[in-house]
């Protein structure tokens, strides 16, 4: 073998490695994924029982019914349609009837959305665009000064 034929047989294994090191680390990263979504368009988009969203939306008053230990169900809204929640575990400090959150899990085949996290936010600035613009337009959130 030539010097011309190891360097690019080096150069070849390189970038065999390199695309399979690329390759595996999105594979990792699909899994983690998960698309922010509230009520309406949840249950607009065909999401299958398994795949990871964020949910987003308003707690509906009246709704927030605590189970035994840490179980916990209310209802998320966008005020156009509602999903129900479930969630075991301790909810942040900041949750309250009519607080906006953000939640994240599986939705189930019964239509409840098993939560695994839930965010309470408590102020607007924390929040993502395309969750602000949603409820903008929905007429849930307005700028603070106006």
């Amino acid at each position: 073998m030539t010097r011309k034929q190891k360097r690019l047989s080096w150069i070849g294994v390189l970038g065999l490695v390199l695309t399979i090191a690329v390759g595996l680390t999105l594979y990792a990263l699909s899994s983690r994924i998960s698309f922010s979504l509230d009520p309406s368009e949840l249950l607009a988009k065909n999401v299958q029982p398994d795949e990871r969203v964020r949910l987003f939306g308003l707690v509906k008053e009246g709704s927030v019914a605590r189970g035994e230990g840490l179980n916990v169900r209310f209802d998320l809204t966008d005020t156009a349609n509602t999903v129900t929640v479930a969630f075991n575990n301790i909810l942040p400090d900041l949750f309250r009837e009519g607080q906006g959150i953000i939640t994240e899990g599986v939705l189930r085949e019964d239509g409840v959305f098993e939560a695994d996290t839930v965010l309470a936010k408590h102020d607007e600035n924390y929040m993502p665009k395309e969750v602000a613009q949603s409820l903008k337009e929905k007429g849930l959130w307005q700028e603070a000064g106006k």
